[in-house]
């Protein structure tokens, strides 16, 4: 797709969510982002957008999705429910899903600080739930505490560098054994049931993942005391 005809989609989306308005001057660039990026700044009447180049090749009617979605975000408008699923139906497929894990492998950075903390050792938790729950047979990744004591991302696994961060909240001597075990236990059940697409469709907490982790004896307990932080 030629530069002029990205620009004429982008003016198009813009006509229909604005129709009285006066059209103003579009820069629109693909840039190599870590992952499927796109961002919209207006700045001295003038529009500029920044698409990841991994979508360079996606076919027309899902960069008017992504010219519509943008541009309704930015003035607040109504999204129109078929561009969105449009979208995600397209960044979600096998295909596109993979060249957005690999440039999140290849071009991102994970800033890795230590597993060693004030009271817990996360490297002894994971050997001690994979003992306990995995017969031991889960490889170790790389386990790091945050930067910061977050309370509104508790833990993630991060499948593109095999990563798991728990929040340094956890490190204290007020956090109970069995919260920072349920905690850990639930990242590696992420190490073992991977993200899969189905029909479009991110599953991340597949039902044999909310099996398994029914099975942590102390689950209430541990989810009654995350509620708190």
């Amino acid at each position: 797709m030629t530069p002029l005809e990205l620009q004429q989609i982008f003016q198009v989306a813009y006509r229909d969510l604005r129709p009285r308005a006066p059209m103003p001057p579009f820069e629109i660039k693909f840039r190599r982002f870590v992952s499927l990026n796109t961002t919209i700044r207006l700045r001295e009447g003038r529009l500029h957008v920044s698409l990841s180049d991994l979508l360079e090749g996606a076919p027309p009617s899902v960069l008017q999705a992504i010219a519509h979605i943008l541009l309704a975000k930015l003035y607040r408008k109504p999204i129109e429910a078929f561009h969105n699923d449009r979208y995600r139906r397209y960044t979600q497929s096998d295909a596109v899903s993979r060249q957005a894990e690999q440039a999140r492998q290849t071009r991102g950075r994970k800033q890795i600080h230590t597993h060693v903390g004030h009271y817990y050792d996360l490297e002894e938790v994971f050997e001690t739930i994979n003992r306990r729950f995995f017969h031991g047979l889960l490889g170790r990744p790389v386990l790091t505490w945050s930067a910061h004591r977050a309370r509104r991302m508790l833990g993630h696994y991060d499948a593109a560098h095999n990563t798991i961060v728990v929040s340094r909240i956890f490190d204290g001597p007020k956090v109970p054994r069995y919260a920072i075990e349920y905690l850990m236990y639930h990242e590696m059940l992420h190490l073992k049931h991977p993200v899969r697409v189905r029909a479009g469709r991110r599953c991340v907490h597949s039902r044999e993942f909310q099996a398994e982790e029914r099975l942590f004896p102390e689950l209430e307990e541990a989810k009654a005391f995350l509620k708190q932080l």
